[in-house]
């Protein structure tokens, strides 16, 4: 496992990804079934591309995927996730209404 020195990320409890990184953008994958979302300097957009084979080609796009359900992040798929984003915003992602306007909101407009 890499030491959290090398990721482009920070967990903080049960369900908050800190972005932490300018250089690499994060790719958040919650379960097979769940919109992908493209974490970056600017905010939060959906991905609509394929994901990155391995974490080689993932790093030749300047990219971190991100598994929720791995067991060295929260072990499970969640309904509710926190994205602290590097635009100064921490964002509320509640997949029980992925296909509403509700799916990403700003939680907090400055938590810095």
């Amino acid at each position: 496992m890499r030491s959290d020195l090398e990721r482009a990320f920070i967990l903080s409890g049960r369900n908050t990804i800190i972005h932490k990184q300018k250089k690499l953008d994060l790719l958040i994958v919650n379960d097979e079934n769940d919109p992908i979302l493209k974490v970056t300097h600017h905010g939060i957009s959906l991905f609509k591309d394929d994901l990155p084979k391995n974490r080689r080609d993932a790093k030749e796009r300047y990219l971190e995927v991100i598994y929720v359900a791995a067991q060295e992040i929260f072990s499970e798929p969640k309904t509710l996730l926190f994205l602290q984003s590097l635009d100064g915003r921490e964002y509320k992602i509640d997949y029980s209404k992925k296909a509403t306007k509700q799916f990403v909101k700003v939680h907090q407009e400055s938590y810095l």
